[in-house]
């Protein structure tokens, strides 16, 4: 479980731009939980993530995994168990290294560093099968550049780098807002997937409604950093665009927007 304990975090601070985001926020997410995140921009869902993430410091609270306080620990300390995915599909690959290159590089994640060989050939077989389980056709382009695949191509592989090694839990950072319409499309349905057959725990931040609506078994939507709106299970899957966007209107009315 992944819980976030009175957390607070001001921006700017000290200046006339000074913003309070978080004030002792609080959050818990079930193990094998997939919640959709929504909100305006400046509504904190971006700021949550870097937060569990160890993006950006807070003044207050807590960030803990199973139990255990991760605050104190580095990005990458909690990299080792914890998965990312970017909005720019160049984020989170090496474009200059091959695909078999990067997948080695996931494939190690959280190893001891050693003067072994940074590419397994034993390996190989198993990086075939698991981009031939994207149905993108990758399989056979191992010693392809990442840097001279397509957008999609590579948030693919990206998702399935990110999900390589055994995690606790799953970002995804409007992972499908760079990307056309139907490779999006087909990114979602490999998201959705990938999230239910490792049965992954997973927040995924997104401005497209209707991907909250359908992908999910939570959904939440922040404003000025409070949660709003939050829905689970049944509740959830009986939400419609419709709700969503009255709040949204709602909410921007409020705003004086």
């Amino acid at each position: 479980m992944l819980e976030i304990r009175e957390v607070s975090k001001t921006y700017n601070s000290g200046t006339v731009t000074e913003q309070c985001l978080f004030d002792k926020f609080s959050l818990c997410v079930e193990d094998g939980q997939f919640v959709s995140i929504v909100g305006s921009n400046g509504s904190g869902k971006t700021s949550l993530l870097n937060i569990i993430c160890g993006s950006i410091p807070v003044e207050s609270g807590d960030v803990l995994v199973g139990g255990e306080s991760i605050s104190r620990k580095k990005d990458f300390q909690r990299y080792i168990t914890m998965g990312r995915v970017y909005q720019n599909p160049a984020m989170g690959t090496c474009p200059h290294l091959t695909m078999l290159e990067n997948l080695s590089l996931a494939d190690n994640k959280g190893k001891a560093f050693g003067f072994t060989r940074g590419v397994n050939k034993k390996r190989i077989d198993f990086y075939r099968r698991e981009l031939e389980s994207l149905g993108l056709g990758l399989e056979d382009k191992l010693s392809v550049k990442m840097g001279s695949l397509s957008g999609g191509q590579r948030q693919a592989v990206a998702l399935l780098m990110a999900t390589m090694t055994p995690l606790n839990f799953l970002i995804l950072d409007e992972h499908t807002a760079a990307l056309d319409p139907k490779t999006a499309e087909v990114i979602m349905q490999l998201t959705d997937k990938v999230i239910r057959e490792k049965r992954l725990t997973a927040m995924m931040v997104t401005h497209n409604l209707r991907y909250a609506v359908e992908y999910g078994d939570r959904l939440m939507m922040m404003d000025r950093g409070h949660v709003v709106l939050d829905r689970v299970g049944a509740e959830k899957q009986s939400t419609s665009m419709d709700d969503l966007l009255t709040l949204f209107n709602k909410i921007s009315i409020e705003c004086g927007n």
